[in-house]
């Protein structure tokens, strides 16, 4: 089976999360997509969400140990790992995603607010009513964001 490595990015901003619906699939997911060749999978993250909802993120840091050598140098970590399974659709076969999942924040102050159609800032209400236009996965990863979330 192909394997594709893919970066996505949760945005949180003061205790919201930045989803878009996908017209294809019909489902709300954070902003992401495949790693480019040469691109480092924060840098994906961060190129996915710009191209994706205008905005300028950063991501936060999860790294307990940062190093910056000629030889070596971190990179921000993921704060989770997923092997995706994605089906079969029109000309391309079942193939899975090797996704780094990061957690980050728009870095523009204030926020613009004129987000592309389909984007839009959820808070723990707001979710509830779409509840069932999330994959399993993301409502389990935002239910463990949420809680963590500054207001």
């Amino acid at each position: 089976m192909d394997r594709h490595f893919t970066a996505t990015i949760y945005l949180l901003h003061q205790g919201k999360v930045l989803l878009h619906f996908h017209e294809k699939i019909r489902r709300w997911l954070p902003p992401g997509g495949h790693v480019e060749p040469n691109e480092t999978p924060p840098e994906a993250a961060i190129r996915e969400a710009k191209e994706e909802s205008g905005l300028d993120v950063a991501i936060f840091k999860e790294e307990r140990f940062w190093l910056n050598f000629p030889n070596a140098a971190s990179f921000e970590r993921p704060y989770l790992c997923l092997l995706e399974e994605i089906p079969a659709h029109g000309n391309v076969n079942a193939h899975q995603h090797m996704d780094m999942v990061y957690l980050g924040h728009p870095v523009e102050n204030p926020i613009p607010t004129d987000l592309p159609n389909g984007f839009q800032w959820f808070g723990p209400e707001e979710l509830l009513l779409i509840e069932k236009e999330l994959f399993p996965d993301t409502r389990e990863i935002l239910a463990a964001l949420l809680e963590t979330i500054p207001k």
